[in-house]
């Protein structure tokens, strides 16, 4: 897949154009601008440093040549202009070359417009392409907006790691969920 190749758009719940479209080498700066705000909000995701401009570019890159490769697909949002989300879905490789993992992020003010459904879904359908037979993805215990919108696209919560996370003093659970694809 080329970057920049828009894979849907549509009119958000609060009326606003949303493109979902693989990345290009022009978003380089609203995807620093976007980890770094969930790092800055305490998001639930794993980074708790925000990125130089160099390392984003790092990872830019290896995401652009993964995309074109069609090991990886990246799936940004843009909203007027704005890229405000990023998902990925990965392959497996040897015995797990039917399973796919899953992420997302969706910047704060940009949550609850079902950006996050959308790209779950633009994700599942990639999958499905790629003829994966399973979807993983692992999520903060206490993101209940997230697991909701998992469930509601058809992941099962398959597991549970105690305490995994230590996030503002406090011990949190990593939950594993999966979505069969046959």
């Amino acid at each position: 897949m080329l970057s920049g190749k828009i894979v849907k758009s549509y009119v958000a719940k609060d009326g606003r154009k949303v493109i979902l479209r693989t990345p290009k080498w022009e978003d380089l700066d609203d995807m620093l601008a976007l980890i770094n705000s969930l790092v800055e909000e305490k998001a639930n995701i794993i980074k708790t440093v925000n990125m130089t401009r160099d390392e984003e570019a790092s990872w830019l890159s290896r995401a652009l040549v993964s995309i074109e490769r069609g090991d990886m697909l990246y799936v940004a949002a843009e909203v007027d202009g704005e890229v405000v989300a990023n998902s990925e879905i990965g392959r497996g490789d040897g015995y797990s070359a039917h399973v796919g993992g899953l992420g997302i992020g969706i910047k704060s003010g940009f949550r609850d417009m079902g950006i996050g459904t959308e790209m779950m879904k633009a994700l599942i359908d990639q999958g499905k392409n790629w003829g994966l037979k399973l979807l993983t993805l692992s999520v903060f215990g206490s993101n209940s907006r997230a697991i909701h919108v998992y469930e509601k696209v058809g992941f099962v919560q398959v597991g549970r790691i105690p305490r995994k996370f230590f996030k503002e003093g406090k011990c949190v659970d990593e939950i594993l969920m999966t979505k069969t694809l046959e």
